[in-house]
């Protein structure tokens, strides 16, 4: 159907659910926008409130890559598609898809207890704001902690010039994440590594291969992508791992 015909359809259907609409006299919701002057402080500080929880979500992807073990997944499975050499297959909406659900399967836990101790007593009414945010961030720190290593946590804390702390609820989590996402990109591309050296191997025997049989012109990598997609799949790459990801934040 060409562009200008599509277009003309859709037009009309638009004018009939609207004329249908208008006849049956819906109720449709509408939002306003405006301005208005207040006299009572709490009303002030609740739209500020309003205010800092949209300001919030609009930072949510950058708290779910930071703190979570978004960073390490994702970065794992770009390494499996570069050293398959597979070009863009798996696309990136797919990889980051998997690395998504892969990340709630790993934080579920957490994410349960922060909404245990910390959403439904603050919607309850049981506590106040600032003890739903403190409660909200203890399993979310308890998480960082396990995965980030000792050597980047005191990097930041020198970095800081902070006092020396004594015990992991003197760490301020302005200091943690960033030592976490150090950790993570470390872990990552360790990980990475293991990963490329098999097919590192299927290339370098390709190469070689083609040179004794004079074939230099001919790139290895098209003789070597169909062997390592078939070691891939007999060795059940996907399985292995995605099940080393999720056992490397045990």
């Amino acid at each position: 159907m060409r562009p200008i015909w599509r277009n003309i359809l859709l037009g009309l259907g638009i004018l009939l659910v609207g004329r249908a609409l208008y006849a049956q006299g819906m109720t449709l919701p509408t939002v306003n926008l405006g301005y208005k002057s207040v006299s009572d402080p709490q009303e002030m500080v609740n739209s500020i409130k309003i205010l800092m929880a949209l300001t919030v979500l609009t930072l949510a992807p950058a708290i779910l890559i930071m703190m979570t073990g978004f960073t390490r997944i994702i970065i794992v499975l770009s390494f499996v598609r570069q050293a398959l050499g597979t070009q863009n297959m798996p696309p990136n909406q797919l990889l980051v898809g998997l690395a998504l659900f892969i990340t709630l399967f790993i934080m579920s836990p957490f994410l349960s207890k922060v909404n245990d101790e910390a959403v439904q007593p603050f919607l309850n009414g049981t506590i106040k704001q600032e003890q739903a945010i403190d409660n909200a961030l203890a399993p979310i720190r308890s998480f960082m902690f396990n995965q980030t290593r000792d050597g980047d946590l005191a990097l930041f804390v020198n970095l800081s010039r902070m006092t020396q702390p004594k015990t992991r609820a003197d760490v301020p989590t302005q200091v943690l994440i960033p030592a976490f996402i150090i950790s993570e990109l470390k872990t990552a591309f360790q990980i990475g590594f293991i990963i490329y050296l098999p097919f590192l191997v299927i290339d370098m025997i390709a190469a070689s291969v083609l040179m004794a049989m004079g074939m230099m012109m001919l790139p290895p990598v098209i003789i070597s992508l169909p062997f390592k997609i078939m070691l891939f799949v007999l060795v059940d790459g996907w399985t292995l791992i995605v099940g080393s990801l999720v056992k490397s934040f045990g």
